[in-house]
């Protein structure tokens, strides 16, 4: 998910600094360049898209900011990552929460100025810095006292505060900045090092305060987890699907007439099946559909054939053909 949002900022400031992939030249593609002679100028509307990356930050550190005083502050809860690190430290050193989530953020943010530029640095301080603002000024009533419910919905309202901020092209915790930087330096994943991360986290909180605040803090960092999942990737998140059968071209077409969805054909061969050996060609279907329409695929083409092989996997980003790209600002 964050590689993902690092190449979308990379892409933004391509496009603002007036520059774009290669493309091919007219020379080598005559046809391509005619279309894209005629294809009208797209109207400038950056004025809307800043418009539309407030509201995002705006509403993403109302919702942090919500869950964190009126959930997980007042029941001393934690969360992970530099959220985390910053309550465990407002917890132990007496101080304000607001000045731990600015300090314990900069270091990343610099790294995030270094590595994506100043646009996406100044969102996030922008972000930052009205969390610790709104967190001061702001009182937020305490919803209630029942642990699970706290851990439950702290996360998630901590959760949808993150990843509207990242949706709006800034960012509240700086833990994932840090991660791809040392992901490039090591051989571990952006993943494991906020694992690795986590896991120190909550096991400084089970030893300094107590393993049931350990735990509930896992929940809630649970369910923060899955929000900011949610709310990046929303509903409409893709799912690749590959379908291996002898009735190829009857799937293609159940595929692109009734479900109205791109496919792609590929020519392949078979090796090893249920009856031994099988060296014969065949057609491999494949299409990207949203994980709302993988039970509407499947149906259809098990009705067809119930013995065809399908392979499912997620997708991170797909864009182009029939599928209909989401705005992430």
């Amino acid at each position: 998910m964050l590689p993902q949002f690092f190449i979308l900022e990379r892409l933004r400031r391509l496009r603002a600094q007036g520059t774009s992939p290669p493309k091919a030249t007219p020379s080598t593609h005559p046809l391509l360049a005619d279309a894209q002679a005629a294809r009208p100028a797209p109207v400038k509307s950056g004025w809307r898209r800043h418009l539309t990356n407030a509201a995002y930050l705006a509403a993403g550190v109302f919702s942090a900011a919500l869950g964190l005083e009126s959930f997980i502050l007042p029941n001393g809860l934690f969360d992970g990552g530099v959220t985390g690190l910053s309550l465990l430290a407002a917890r132990l050193i007496h101080l304000p929460l607001s000045v731990f989530l600015v300090v314990l953020n900069l270091p990343f943010i610099w790294l995030g100025y270094e590595q994506l530029g100043k646009g996406f640095a100044a969102r996030a301080l922008t972000a930052i810095l009205t969390l610790a603002l709104v967190l001061v000024v702001v009182p937020f009533p305490v919803i209630t006292q029942d642990k699970m419910l706290i851990a439950v919905f702290g996360g998630f309202f901590l959760g949808a505060g993150i990843g509207l901020a990242m949706r709006g092209g800034g960012v509240l915790d700086g833990t994932e900045i840090l991660a791809v930087y040392l992901s490039r330096k090591a051989s571990l994943s952006v993943g494991d090092f906020v694992l690795v991360l986590n896991i120190l986290i909550f096991c400084i909180v089970a030893w300094v305060l107590s393993v049931q605040t350990a735990l509930y803090s896992i929940l809630t960092y649970l369910a923060a987890a899955k929000t900011i999942e949610f709310v990046v990737n929303g509903i409409e998140e893709y799912t690749g699907v590959t379908i291996i059968s002898e009735h190829s071209d009857a799937i293609r077409r159940i595929i692109t007439e009734r479900l109205g969805r791109g496919v792609t054909v590929y020519g392949g061969k078979r090796g090893y099946g249920s009856h031994g050996e099988q060296p014969s060609p065949i057609d491999i279907v494949f299409t990207v559909v949203t994980r709302l329409e993988v039970s509407q695929v499947t149906t259809e083409v098990n009705n067809l054939d119930p013995h065809a092989f399908i392979i499912m996997h997620s997708v991170n980003d797909a864009k182009g053909g029939m599928v209909k790209k989401r705005a992430l600002h």
